[in-house]
């Protein structure tokens, strides 16, 4: 699950446009050792979106095996830091997750509360779908995140619209996560522009057991 970051993007999205525009220079203004400059770039970015080749799938056989009915259920803690694109911690955070279900779908109340004192709240509806995994929707989210899932594992792809300036931007965020115990989960995410990645999150998410 992931939030708006002003600061995770800024630069990363500076060194896009800069490479956006590099590519829309005419080749005849290119010499020949600015022209091997633009192939190697190009072929790293193509590489860079197609070498993903993770699936969830992959875990089927990891345990503990999760049901997200139980371990979304009741109250969670998340704690975590965002990284830029350079692996650099530019902030932490703490959340208070309120997490429900009711006719087989959830509804998960994340409250963020980061180290400068800034609030952020997003509230996610997940709806079972006919593949067996389920539906993510969110305000901030554009269009329907895809939560897929197999042994231990649970990925969430979705596009967030962040702010930016006096607009927003959209980018596409990659939620692996990895039950390691029945009240710990592992959260690890990527955030990428024109499948460039422009910072990462990594956090923990803690079931709080039910009070007796």
């Amino acid at each position: 699950m992931e939030f708006r970051s002003l600061q995770l993007v800024e630069f990363s999205l500076r060194a896009i446009n800069l490479f956006w525009w590099s590519v829309r220079i005419p080749t005849k203004h290119l010499s020949g050792h600015n022209m091997l400059k633009r192939i190697i770039t190009v072929l790293a970015l193509y590489l860079l979106c197609a070498c993903s080749s993770v699936q969830v799938t992959d875990y089927a056989k990891f345990q503990p095996i999760i049901d997200p009915v139980i371990f979304f259920n009741g109250e969670l803690w998340a704690h975590g830091v965002i990284k830029n694109r350079g692996n650099r911690v530019i902030r932490t955070f703490s959340a208070k997750i309120n997490a429900y279900w009711k006719d087989g779908i959830g509804t998960l109340e994340e409250d963020f509360v980061f180290n400068d004192g800034e609030e952020q709240r997003r509230v996610w509806t997940l709806t079972p779908n006919k593949s067996g995994g389920y539906t993510g929707t969110a305000d901030d989210v554009i269009g329907d995140g895809l939560l897929t899932l197999s042994g231990n594992s649970v990925f969430l792809d979705y596009v967030l619209r962040v702010p930016y300036g006096d607009s927003t931007i959209d980018l596409r965020v990659d939620d692996r996560m990895y039950l390691v115990s029945p009240e710990v989960l592992i959260n690890e995410s990527r955030m990428t522009k024109f499948g460039v990645t422009v910072g990462f999150i990594d956090l923990v998410i803690i079931r709080q057991p039910p009070s007796n």
